[in-house]
């Protein structure tokens, strides 16, 4: 037996338990991922990472690099007691090559393909596609005009085709309109400084992934071979291999520099040669090459650029015994830029029974201060050129394979003690006998020394090439812009046609819309007229003179002849 309820005494509607409802699942790790994706390839956050490359660069500029200054990096950590340590352990003195810089350098190329690659084949298929249809009603378009012709609707709109197509326009003519688009062009070159800015990036990272960048100081009469173990500083990319050197030869002849003589720009330096031999190979001729700043040497797929400049002063040492223990040039370290004041180190361990070190200082233009009380440089041409030489006696420190600066003693004090009474000014040609027999120094002369960078590229010209291409991309994007316009031709009263045209230009109106108007219209057509304006009547035609019944008033009466 069933249980039956009367009508309307059923439980409200809002005491009756509500039904369950399923709840929402969540993203899941490929939703997550989708929405990482469609964020990285947004355009907003490829200009962030833009920024943030050209913040992280700021680093590299402003503090010293350990690829191209490792002595200035050396001298900051120095200086920099607290701060230093803390710089160099987020990498700030090796910004181009810190783990930091590449994230955010890869994920701008990531960023960059994935938001201009689609674009690119949106912007191929819209090309391709048919010219939008006409709006209802071209007189709200920024751009119209109306006016009527005698020519059938066809002819009408055949005369459009033809003027739109000769004004470079993509013409389709349906449903009694025709619709014409050009202009595609400025958003080809929008794409192409993206796909060029891409391009760019992609030539940075092949230079940085295959190139190498390595230092030299060459002094004269000093040949450079292309080889690892004769760079003073070599930097290789990451997938450089040490046997793609290419086999080329440097010999520094003579090194000039000039000097501004008077005024308060005495002593700044106006010009730099260094007049070089060199060779592409062992076995190919010498060839004579003027080497300057910014008139880099391309050798061997390389770049020798002429980076600076010093003095290396010529040194013989003998020792106790009287045997020459040393003679080659020395380059020293400038003090004074100005004026070219020098310091420099001479280590003779081949020096019997004592092995001889020596501290000097070099005036290139020597002189004595105002107060008479020191010796300065007045010039940094080498016009009067005087050392101070120190003298110092013991271990070097050399025999224990501890590595050392060429351009610093170690352990004074310790194991290298000062020679009494082992100071002497020097002038070329002149020798310090060492107290106690110890052996002798003579300055032999003065030469100078350039610094080389060789820098091979592999990325320069695609990079080239593509700046090229993003500039021009970058213009065109600006001078062209999108154009549309249609004509609609339809029976009006009369049997004359009412032609209407429409006009939509990307930015601000052009002249060209009223050309069109005025090729389409013809000669023959009245004016165009604006929407809603209704055509002027045509005036009266004044009766001829001639005409009989005319109310003319036939002007004076001839008078009589007599």
């Amino acid at each position: 037996m069933t249980e039956t309820t009367e009508s309307g005494t059923e439980a409200p509607a809002a005491r009756q338990a509500p039904e369950e409802v399923p709840r929402p699942k969540g993203l899941g790790p490929f939703g997550w991922l989708r929405w990482a994706w469609r964020q990285l390839t947004t355009m907003r956050t490829a200009l962030i990472l833009l920024f943030l490359v050209a913040l992280g660069a700021v680093p590299g500029s402003v503090l010293p690099q350990r690829g191209q200054a490792p002595e200035k990096v050396a001298a900051y950590l120095d200086e920099h007691k607290t701060l230093g340590p803390w710089l160099d352990k987020l990498s700030m003195f090796d910004v181009f090559a810190a783990p930091w810089f590449a994230a955010i350098y890869i994920l701008l190329f990531v960023s960059l393909a994935g938001c201009v690659l689609p674009r690119a084949v949106k912007h191929y298929r819209s090309m391709r596609a048919r010219p939008p249809a006409a709006p209802r009603n071209l007189s709200r378009l920024p751009q119209s005009a109306t006016y009527e012709t005698d020519a059938s609707p066809e002819d009408v709109l055949a005369e459009a085709r033809g003027v739109l197509r000769g004004r470079r326009f993509r013409v389709d003519v349906s449903g009694g309109a025709a619709s014409a688009e050009k202009g595609y062009l400025g958003e080809s070159g929008n794409l192409l400084f993206h796909l060029a800015l891409l391009a760019l990036l992609f030539a940075l990272g092949l230079g940085n992934l295959f190139g190498y960048r390595g230092n030299v100081l060459l002094t004269e009469g000093k040949t450079f071979a292309n080889s690892l173990s004769l760079y003073d500083q070599f930097q290789p990319g990451r997938a450089f291999r040490g046997g793609e050197l290419s086999p080329f030869t440097v010999k520094l002849d003579d090194f000039r520099a000039q000097y501004e003589t008077e005024g308060a720009k005495r002593g700044q330096a106006t010009d730099f040669t260094a007049k070089i031999h060199y060779r592409e190979s062992p076995y190919g001729g010498e060839k004579p090459y003027d080497l300057k700043i910014n008139h880099p040497l391309k050798v061997g797929g390389a770049k020798v650029y002429l980076l600076g400049h010093g003095y290396a002063p010529v040194f013989t040492v003998r020792d106790a015994k009287g045997d020459v223990a040393f003679q080659d040039t020395v380059p020293f370290l400038e003090m004074e830029p100005r004026n070219l004041t020098s310091e420099g180190v001479i280590k003779v361990p081949d020096a019997q029974p004592d092995q001889l070190a020596f501290y000097a200082i070099l005036w290139p233009t020597a002189t004595a201060s105002q107060d008479g009380k020191q010796i300065i440089s007045a010039f940094p041409a080498p016009i009067r050129p005087v050392i101070t030489i120190t003298a110092f006696k013991g271990d070097i420190g050399l025999d224990d394979g501890s590595p050392q600066s060429v351009y610093k003693l170690e352990g004074i004090g310790e194991k290298l003690q000062p020679v009494k009474d082992g100071q002497k000014l020097l002038e070329p040609g002149e020798t310090f006998k060492l107290p106690g027999n110890a052996g002798s120094i003579t300055f032999d002369g003065l030469k100078e020394w350039t610094s080389l960078s060789v820098n091979h590229d592999p990325g320069r010209i695609p990079a080239l090439i593509a700046a090229i291409l993003a500039v021009l991309g970058v213009a065109t994007s600006f001078m062209v812009r999108r154009r549309r316009v249609w004509v609609r031709a339809s029976a009006g009263e009369g049997g004359r046609t009412v032609v209407e045209v429409g006009g939509l230009t990307l930015g601000n109106p052009t002249s060209e819309f009223d050309d069109i108007v005025t090729a389409l219209r013809g000669p023959e057509d009245g004016p165009a007229l604006e929407p809603g304006q209704e055509p002027d009547p045509e005036p009266d035609p004044e009766p001829a003179a001639s005409d009989p019944g005319t109310d003319q008033d036939p002007g004076p009466a001839p008078e009589p002849k007599e």
